[in-house]
């Protein structure tokens, strides 16, 4: 059986996390290692230094999963893991979820779900994210349950066959809808949007970041924020080497 390591950037009490191991228990052996709270929009990041300690609380033993939660992000959630928990026995994947609100499109960049999933894929673990496009905390994850699944085995056998050294990890976004309202899976690109009014007054002199979502006109047809908006669940592989292959022979003719 697989060793799965299982995360989120909601908290370990998010209801989407306990949707999550549910799910992934018939498939091997799942330890839990997730912030202690909300820690959306922290991406990769990480506290560094010996003046930002962190604290380590275990949790009973559910069903045979190991629960653990930190008071830091999920990124340092999965190092710990692998430096502490798995340093003998690496985990055979990294699942982080399900995220109460959708990881489509730019978010994907601020996403602390997909920043889980991308430290695996750096450390040669094939990663996953996976997020529904509803941000209450009772959402309903039927859907998720009933097509979650399939595309898990499905991924896991594309895994099989990928060199870790790519560094691919994929990103899964539910549409908030009944599985009856659900039209298929769609392979995607990832979207294109920009926030608009981002900072909003406090009566008390702060701020809050909220803002509208503005679309790029110049989206494709297949980003994966549209798919959703249409009902399909979206599915995108992220890569985390970001450089633009295109422009860097340009430059190596310029500078050499």
């Amino acid at each position: 059986m697989m060793k799965i390591l299982v995360t989120n950037d909601d908290g370990i009490r998010a209801k989407g996390i306990q949707v999550l191991v549910r799910l992934l228990m018939p498939y091997g052996r799942i330890t839990v290692v997730a912030p202690s709270s909300a820690q959306s929009g922290m991406s990769m990041a990480i506290p560094l230094g010996h003046d930002r300690r962190i604290h380590v609380s275990e949790m009973t033993v559910r069903d045979g999963v190991r629960w653990m939660h930190l008071d830091t992000t999920p990124d340092a959630c999965v190092k710990f893991a692998l430096d502490e928990i798995y340093r003998d026995d690496r985990p055979d994947i990294i699942v982080s979820g399900i995220n109460h609100g959708a990881n489509t499109a730019t978010a994907a960049c601020y996403s602390a779900t997909l920043g889980a999933a991308a430290e695996g894929a750096i450390n040669r673990i094939p990663g996953i994210g996976v997020s529904l496009d509803s941000g209450s905390p009772d959402a309903d994850f039927t859907a998720v349950g009933q097509f979650f699944p399939a595309i898990f085995e499905s991924l896991v056998q594309r895994f099989s066959v990928l060199d870790p050294r790519e560094g691919i990890y994929y990103n899964v976004n539910f549409p908030c809808l009944p599985p009856e309202g659900i039209k298929g899976v769609a392979a995607c690109s990832m979207g294109r949007v920009h926030w608009c009014d981002q900072f909003v007054a406090n009566a008390d002199g702060t701020f809050h970041i909220e803002g509208e979502l503005a679309d790029d006109p110049d989206n494709a047809c297949d980003a994966d924020h549209k798919r959703v908006g249409q009902g399909y669940i979206s599915i995108v592989p992220h890569h985390i080497d970001s450089t633009h292959y295109g422009e860097l022979a340009v430059l190596k003719t310029l500078f050499r």
